[in-house]
């Protein structure tokens, strides 16, 4: 079930669509690692079109790119699957021990988006699956430490999460131990339906649509349920609610 094109246009693609506005805060440093000048060289611009952004190294393969991380230290790496010598697979668990890791390639297969999950990406985009403005976007979320992910990646993520629990449940182990874990959260009734609806894979805005709520309402419940969980992204409140974290 690939979605990799090998005759896509990714460059033409992002110099598409709106690019959005600069907020005020601290300096984001990314690292650029694909294996396409061209592709480089057009990400550069966009990303650096928000002020709060700035490119600071570029790399053409997974070696070099990991080299780059463990000398700079940015805060976000852009990492690309499929380079020679050494693809973004091959690196992302070491390059996540020194930068939050957002993954921006063609591919949606199930089986590069789990490894490359588990391997430490925040965040996984594909070419032609976003609006080309969510990458400035993308990049701030996974920046703060947050997950921003398509709707095929998040599933990929919360069914992990399912089967992981569905094997424990079958076993019969923790079970009781879980729900007296659920109760020590304090999460309120409705943080736990945005909470569950965020395991259906469900954006904010459809959250707030389904539960008739405004998007901020959603957002501060969704912080509250980060705070009371002790967790910083979707992925980890579910596991943390599912007890696997």
């Amino acid at each position: 079930m690939s979605g990799f094109d090998p005759g896509f246009d990714a460059v033409g693609w992002l110099n598409t669509g709106s690019r959005p506005a600069s907020p005020a805060g601290r300096r984001i440093t990314v690292l650029l690692v694909d294996d396409n000048a061209t592709i480089r060289a057009t990400l550069r611009p966009l990303l650096e079109s928000d002020g709060q952004i700035s490119v600071i190294a570029e790399a053409g393969n997974g070696a070099a790119g990991l080299a780059e991380a463990r000398r700079l230290r940015p805060l976000v790496t852009v990492l690309d699957y499929q380079m020679p010598i050494a693809d973004g697979l091959s690196v992302i668990e070491d390059i996540s021990r020194h930068s939050n890791v957002l993954v921006l390639t063609s591919n949606d297969s199930q089986e590069i988006i789990a490894p490359m999950l588990q391997g430490g990406a925040r965040g996984y985009l594909v070419y032609g699956k976003f609006d080309p403005g969510d990458l400035v976007s993308a990049v701030r979320a996974v920046a703060s430490g947050q997950g921003w992910l398509i709707p095929a990646a998040a599933s990929v993520a919360t069914g992990a999460v399912r089967d992981a629990y569905a094997r424990e449940r079958a076993a019969g182990a923790r079970h009781g131990n879980l729900r007296r874990t659920r109760r020590g959260f304090g999460l309120s009734g409705r943080e736990i339906e945005v909470l569950e609806l965020v395991g259906d894979g469900l954006s904010n805005a459809a959250i707030a649509q389904q539960l008739r709520l405004s998007e901020k309402t959603v957002k501060n419940h969704l912080s509250n349920v980060f705070g009371k969980l002790d967790v910083t992204s979707r992925t980890e409140a579910l596991a943390r609610w599912h007890g696997w974290r």
